[in-house]
């Protein structure tokens, strides 16, 4: 993992004041979820991960600190936010 983007995430813990559950993090290239993209995602370059979130008061949470942190990708997902610092332009998704 990035060390920079551990930090930046460690310090968004920090703020949002809850346990963060990372249910992915680096995965290598040849990862079944890798696999079948065109290209190898932020996890493959240790700049995201996957936290398992409770609640909608949780996921909402997250999401606004992250933005405030500058995390540049978003993913909302029934039971997990995807984070990560993409260099190109911002983005949320869900899944």
């Amino acid at each position: 993992m990035d060390p920079a983007f551990i930090h930046k995430l460690d310090d968004l813990r920090h703020v949002c004041g809850i346990p963060f559950k990372v249910t992915s993090g680096y995965r290598d290239p040849s990862h079944p979820e890798e696999a079948k993209k065109k290209t190898p995602g932020m996890h493959t370059k240790g700049k995201a991960v996957d936290i398992a979130v409770n609640s909608g008061a949780e996921k909402y949470l997250i999401v606004q600190e992250a933005i405030k942190a500058g995390f540049t990708g978003i993913g909302i997902a029934k039971n997990f936010i995807h984070l990560d610092t993409r260099k190109s332009m911002p983005v949320i998704w869900t899944y």
